[in-house]
């Protein structure tokens, strides 16, 4: 029979050593901390994404969405591609060990300009119920100069305050992002995540 040597500090310290961001989403005890925890996991499977670009080249939104999910999926946080919410939406996530389980909807869109971009923020928003986490709309940009393409993304939706925008869009933890707030069918705010993936390649 086996010997398990050790406290639950040893494993805990085990899985931050090997995965910090996993265990931060795992104990997080807020939506903030949920939230910045998510973050840095998306994080990571965005730059493993990007240094990849060059072999993602012949991809299309649903492929390079497939490459997001298998990198963000791992025990406890179930991703899934065109699940049902409204509609089939192009990434689920589920963090089922969280108090309470939480669920966030993702669109992806490869960058074809503003009126893409609002096709897409509209269709998640139709996919969100008002009870799910911050949405997220994930761009994937394949285009030159991706800082100064998501600055005046930005700076668009401040003009034109698309789908019941509610003020100004604020700084994301993340590069080439953004949030957005919006009034949602069912009268909630919801936040989305507005998170660029530079894909271009010279």
């Amino acid at each position: 029979m086996s010997q398990h040597n050790g406290s639950l500090k040893d494993l805990t310290d085990k899985i931050y050593a090997i995965n910090p961001e996993y265990l931060n989403l795992f104990t997080a005890e807020s939506d903030t901390e949920f939230e910045s925890a998510f973050s840095s996991l998306l994080k990571v499977a965005i730059e493993n994404l990007e240094t990849n670009s060059k072999n993602y080249k012949a991809l299309d939104e649903n492929g390079l969405s497939a490459a997001i999910a298998a990198g963000m999926t791992m025990p406890g946080l179930n991703v899934t591609q065109e699940a049902n919410s409204n509609g089939h939406v192009d990434i689920t996530i589920r963090a089922d060990f969280c108090t309470p389980p939480r669920k966030k909807l993702a669109e992806a869109k490869i960058y074809d300009g503003f009126k893409y971009h609002v096709k897409g923020l509209k269709q998640l928003l139709g996919y969100m119920t008002g009870r799910d986490s911050d949405g997220l709309m994930l761009i994937y940009v394949r285009k030159k100069s991706i800082a100064t393409l998501i600055s005046k993304l930005g700076e668009k939706m401040n003009i034109e305050l698309p789908l019941n925008q509610q003020g100004q869009v604020y700084d994301h933890e993340l590069k080439w992002a953004f949030n957005s707030n919006h009034t949602h069918e069912s009268g909630e705010v919801v936040k989305i995540g507005h998170v660029a993936c530079n894909l271009n390649v010279p």
